[in-house]
């Protein structure tokens, strides 16, 4: 009897829905499956999507899943990257990292007005540090570089607007960095980068270094490219960089 009682509990159970059981995973689409309108512009294998320069002699290369670049592309004129697709307005998501110092540069430090700091004879102050450089170069146009490089102030800035003092001070201003978000050299760093109109906000390892900045006289469609910087040899300010998980999102 006390036999038939377990049994006929056993059978009760299995008959009773359990609410506190894991929800059917299954029957969610996979995160990948769903159209977040996101395009990937680097597929891991090869620079498909990418116009290589003419004459570069395989310097902008892929090497285990990432762009590699050292600096010293053959190509007679423009060594940059750059996407063959042109965009607007946009949500870009890129990784890099910089993978060692060219060598040691003069570097000026930069106020947050995106001046220089001087000393009193009005000569600009420069300290000797390790650096390399590179940057995202957006629609089409060097002026709208967002940097990648070692100095004080930090990446993210755009130096094209910045450093034009033709610039109102509130513009130059803008495009300064208000944090250094870098990692160490060596380190992957992600910037997401969003350009609305002439509008600009930079998110460095999830810190916001530039917001809402005004990049007057910017054009309104471009590609997108990868910043050579080096003059073809080894230089103080190469681009030993790297880049990978490159996506975009139009907006």
């Amino acid at each position: 009897m006390r036999y038939l009682a377990v049994f006929l509990l056993l059978c009760f159970g299995c008959d009773r829905p359990d609410h506190a059981s894991a929800p059917d995973v299954a029957s969610s689409p996979e995160p990948s499956a769903v159209d977040t309108g996101w395009v990937s512009l680097f597929n891991g294998q090869d620079l498909t999507g990418w116009r290589v320069p003419e004459g570069d002699g395989g310097h902008w290369r892929v090497v285990d899943g990432v762009i590699d670049y050292d600096a010293l592309s053959e190509a007679e004129g423009d060594k940059n990257l750059w996407t063959e697709r042109e965009f607007g307005d946009f949500v870009l998501q890129i990784d890099w990292r910089i993978k060692e110092p060219s060598g040691l540069y003069d570097m000026p430090i930069v106020l947050p007005d995106g001046s220089l700091e001087r000393d009193e004879h009005g000569e600009v102050i420069t300290e000797s540090r390790s650096n390399a450089d590179s940057g995202i170069y957006l629609r089409g146009t060097s002026k709208a570089q967002v940097n990648i490089w070692m100095w004080p102030i930090g990446s993210g800035e755009v130096y094209g607007y910045r450093t034009d003092e033709s610039m109102p001070p509130e513009v130059r201003a803008g495009v300064t960095p208000r944090v250094n978000a870098d990692r160490p050299v060596g380190e992957w760093n992600t910037f997401e980068i969003t350009m609305v109109g002439d509008r600009l906000t930079v998110v460095l390892n999830g810190q916001t270094v530039i917001e809402d900045a005004r990049l007057p006289g910017i054009p309104e469609r471009g590609p997108i490219a990868l910043q050579h910087h080096g003059h073809g040899k080894p230089h103080p300010a190469s681009s030993l960089v790297q880049f990978r998980n490159i996506r975009i999102k139009e907006l």
